[in-house]
């Protein structure tokens, strides 16, 4: 996907492709906010009253404006954008010819019934708000029910009142008529379904029940849970009926509790899966550093970590200490990125949880957001701790997790050589 950086100067216009009412506004608040934030949903609204009295198109404004409405930077603006884009809400095209030109178009947010049912939104919405608040919102969207054993149903069908009588040929194609439109999530799934079914028995599932709402529900369950080939498998099989078909029920608990048995009961959330656009290094710079930042930048922490394990997985307790950095602390990726290479490269690849946890709180509050600074910070710490070794008598300033147990063993010649290689790399 081609990304571009914004302007003030640079135009946009927004168009609607779908019918908005103020149903939306309560699911917009209620079930996408907790996931997106106030200042996306701020955008969306904003966007949303630009259109004309038809609800058709905007007319044309540049990002200046968009600032000076919402009150916010521009790099903000563009996060927010890219989450609205993400969820499904927007849709951004760009033209170059000097400044540049967009076109943003509007669309519905899925009803609270198909959000709700979706294994992604759902559990990142449980996660985000919590068990109670989350029961709240699903009763606050219930249908109301009415016992009817006692009624006869009355209802005229559409036959007993109409005819066809013959008319006049016409030409009965409207098409253009406007209509309630709604994005589906686009994930590129990373499973191969083929391979997945492939190693199931025919006398166990028959493959011609496979409809394509299964298959998305099942490249859903894989990517909110993480699951591979084989773990799918195997959740698939134990989710199979006599009918040799699969209980989309069941399969959604089996992958539940999978994740929460490998996870000690957590469920997954969602973060950005690499550092997000605006805090990116600006593209153009073909030094060894700068291909090193775009490294970390573009690069998820999850496939960073993997890297590391010379072709095997993370452990639990890795994989554990990803999900502190990530959620807990709102870590950037490319951040995370970083502080996992600086740790492995200075404690003999060894990931000690409290040794991260007071390496990361202190990044965190250095406010460090780019991996750029992450990178500075890095090459600081570690210059303090190559001289302290040398003058450890005379040295009275340290970073604060420089007296933590990890770091009490002098680093011999090979390890001073690996920190100055390590340097080098990073100027």
């Amino acid at each position: 996907m081609i990304k571009s950086s914004i302007l003030p100067a640079d135009t946009y216009i927004v168009i609607n492709r779908t019918l908005l009412s103020d149903k939306d506004r309560n699911i917009l608040i209620m079930l996408y906010q907790p996931l997106i934030g106030s200042v996306a949903i701020s955008l969306y609204y904003t966007l949303w009253s630009y259109l004309d009295k038809l609800e058709i198109m905007s007319s044309e404004w540049t990002h200046h404006h968009l600032m000076g409405n919402l009150r916010i930077k521009l790099e903000e603006i563009l996060e927010a954008r890219e989450k609205l884009e993400a969820i499904g809400l927007l849709k951004t095209y760009v033209k170059k010819n000097g400044t540049k030109n967009y076109i943003y178009e509007l669309y519905s947010p899925l009803s609270a019934h198909e959000f709700l049912n979706n294994p992604i939104l759902a559990t990142s919405l449980y996660n985000n708000i919590g068990k109670i608040e989350y029961e709240k919102t699903i009763q606050y969207f219930q249908n109301y029910t009415v016992d009817l054993k006692d009624y006869e149903n009355i209802t005229c069908s559409f036959s007993e009142i109409f005819e066809p009588v013959a008319i006049t040929s016409y030409e009965l194609l409207n098409d253009d008529i406007k209509r309630s439109n709604k994005r589906n999530l686009d994930i590129i799934s990373k499973i191969d379904l083929n391979d997945v079914f492939a190693l199931i028995p025919e006398e166990l599932f028959n493959i011609r029940s496979l409809n394509r709402e299964t298959k998305d529900l099942l490249i859903k369950l894989s990517f909110i849970y993480n699951l591979n080939e084989e773990m799918l498998n195997e959740i698939i099989r134990n989710s199979l009926t006599e009918k040799r078909t699969i209980d989309k029920e069941l399969l959604r608990k089996n992958a539940r509790r999978y994740y929460q048995f490998e996870n000690g009961g957590k469920l997954p959330s969602i973060v950005f899966r690499n550092q997000p656009e605006y805090l990116r290094k600006p593209v153009g710079d073909t030094s060894k550093r700068a291909k090193m930042i775009y490294a970390f930048e573009t690069t998820s922490p999850y496939d960073f970590l993997t890297s590391k394990y010379n072709g095997g997985k993370p452990t639990k307790t890795d994989l554990g200490i990803l999900e502190f950095l990530l959620i807990d602390l709102n870590l950037n990726p490319g951040v995370v990125n970083v502080l996992i290479d600086f740790v492995l490269r200075t404690n003999n690849n060894k990931l000690i949880k409290s040794y991260v946890e007071t390496i990361a709180g202190q990044w965190k509050r250095n406010n460090i957001e780019t991996v750029e600074d992450a990178m500075n910070l890095a090459i600081e710490e570690t210059s303090k701790k190559k001289t302290g070794i040398r003058t450890r008598k005379k040295q009275e300033i340290k970073p604060e997790w420089f007296d933590k147990e990890i770091e009490e063993e002098e680093m011999n010649p090979e390890e001073i050589q690996k920190l100055e290689e390590m340097l080098k790399e990073f100027k």
